[in-house]
C-alpha cells in the first residue's frame, strides 16, 4: 500500500514518434493481489488528480466502499505528463539532466494508456476485473479496452465520452489562451504561467459546476454590494488552490491530450463500430446537471456498447458530481459489482 515509482530505463515511443529517452510512473496501491491475481481493480484519473484515488474519491474507493481494498487489489497510475511523479514537465530530461519544462512533448490519451499497460506488465498483471474512471479518465479506460480487450473484466465509466467535444475543445483552448497570456509563461521554471493557470481554472470551474450551483452557492444575502462579491471570491480561491498544487506547463500538455481523444482516429471506421466491439460489462453514470461532458455523451456509449447499464444521477454539482456524489455512485456501483 502507498506510493511508489516505476522507473523504466528503456526508450518510450510516443504516437507522435517523439522518443522519451526514459519513462518514470508514479502509483499506488491498495489492498492485496489475491492468490490467483484475478482481484485487480484499475482506477483512471482525470485532469489534475493524482495516484491517490483513496484521496481524492473518498467513499468509492475505501474500505466498505464498492471498490474495496479488502476486496480488490488497486492500482492508480500516475498519468504520463503530470507533475505528480510521473515523467512531465517537471521531471528531468535524461538527455540534457535538466527538467524538461516546454520542450516535453505533446502526448495522446493512447501514450497515458500505453504507460499504463507498461506498468501492468512489471506489475504482473494479466487481467483486470474492474477498470474504472471519471471524465479524462474515462478516456483512458475506454483506449485501453480497445488496446486490450480481452484483458478487462468490467467496466465504470462516468460523465465521459468517445471523442473530446467541440464545446470541450473551445473551453481548453480558452484555458490555454489565458496561460499564454501570463508574461511568465516562457520562462523555464515551475513557477511559469502560474498567474494564467489561476484564470484557467477559473474558466474551467464554470464549466466544472453550472448556473444553478453558483446562483445556489454563491448569490450575495446582501443586495447593496457592488464589489466584492462572494462568486468572486469563490473563484479567485479556487483558482489560487489549483496553483499551489499544479503546474501550468502539465495543465497545458494534458489539456492538449484531452483535445486528442478520440477512439475513432487513425483505426478506419466510427466510434459506433468501435464501442461495438467491447464485450465488458460497462456501467455508464451520467450526472443530469454536467454541462461539460453532458448525458448525451454516455447515453451515445450506452447506445452501442454491448452490454452497458446507464444510470444518471441527479445532482446539483454538474461535472464535479462524479468526485462529490459518493454515496448515489456508491450505491449503483455496488449494485453493479455484485452482478
Amino acid at each position: 500500500m502507498g506510493i511508489h515509482v516505476f522507473h523504466s530505463h528503456t526508450p518510450f515511443t510516443l504516437e507522435s514518434g517523439v522518443v522519451l529517452p526514459e519513462l518514470r510512473i508514479a502509483y499506488h496501491t491498495y489492498g492485496t493481489l489475491n492468490a490467483d491475481r484475478g482481484n485487480v481493480a484499475w482506477v483512471c484519473h482525470a485532469l489534475t488528480a493524482n495516484s491517490d484515488a483513496e484521496g481524492w474519491w473518498p467513499g468509492i474507493v475505501a474500505a466498505g466502499g464498492p471498490i474495496d481494498p479488502n476486496r480488490y487489489f488497486i492500482i492508480c497510475a500516475n498519468i504520463l505528463g503530470s507533475c505528480y511523479g510521473s515523467s512531465g514537465p517537471l521531471t528531468a530530461n535524461a538527455a540534457t539532466g535538466r527538467p524538461f519544462y516546454h520542450s516535453f512533448p505533446a502526448v495522446t490519451i493512447r501514450d497515458m494508456v500505453k504507460a499504463h499497460i507498461l506498468l501492468r506488465e512489471h506489475l504482473g498483471i494479466e487481467k483486470i476485473a474492474l477498470l474504472a474512471g471519471g471524465s479524462m479518465g474515462g478516456y483512458q479506460v475506454l483506449e485501453w479496452a480497445l488496446a486490450e480487450t480481452s484483458r478487462i473484466g468490467k467496466m465504470f465509466l462516468l460523465c465521459t465520452g468517445a471523442a473530446e467535444s467541440a464545446w470541450g475543445i473551445a473551453v481548453h483552448t480558452a484555458q490555454r489562451l489565458a496561460i499564454s497570456a501570463d508574461a511568465s509563461w516562457q520562462e523555464h521554471t515551475p513557477q511559469a504561467g502560474s498567474k494564467g493557470l489561476k484564470a484557467a481554472r477559473a474558466i474551467g470551474m464554470l464549466t466544472y459546476r453550472n448556473y444553478q450551483t453558483f446562483v445556489r452557492t454563491q448569490t450575495d444575502p446582501d443586495k447593496e454590494k457592488t464589489d466584492h462579491f462572494r462568486a468572486s471570491s469563490y473563484i479567485e480561491y479556487q483558482g489560487e488552490k489549483l496553483v499551489k498544487r499544479f503546474n501550468a506547463q502539465s495543465y497545458w500538455v494534458l489539456s492538449k491530450a484531452m483535445d486528442s481523444h478520440n477512439i475513432a482516429r487513425g483505426r478506419h471506421t466510427d466510434a459506433a463500430s468501435l464501442l461495438a466491439t467491447l464485450p465488458q460489462p460497462t456501467l455508464l453514470i451520467g450526472i443530469a446537471s454536467d454541462i461539460l461532458c453532458p448525458p448525451e455523451e454516455q447515453l451515445f456509449l450506452a447506445a452501442h456498447l454491448p452490454h452497458a447499464r446507464y444510470e444518471e444521477i441527479d445532482s446539483p454539482y454538474g461535472h464535479d458530481g462524479f468526485l462529490i456524489e459518493h454515496e448515489k455512485i456508491g450505491i449503483i456501483l455496488s449494485s453493479f459489482l455484485a452482478d
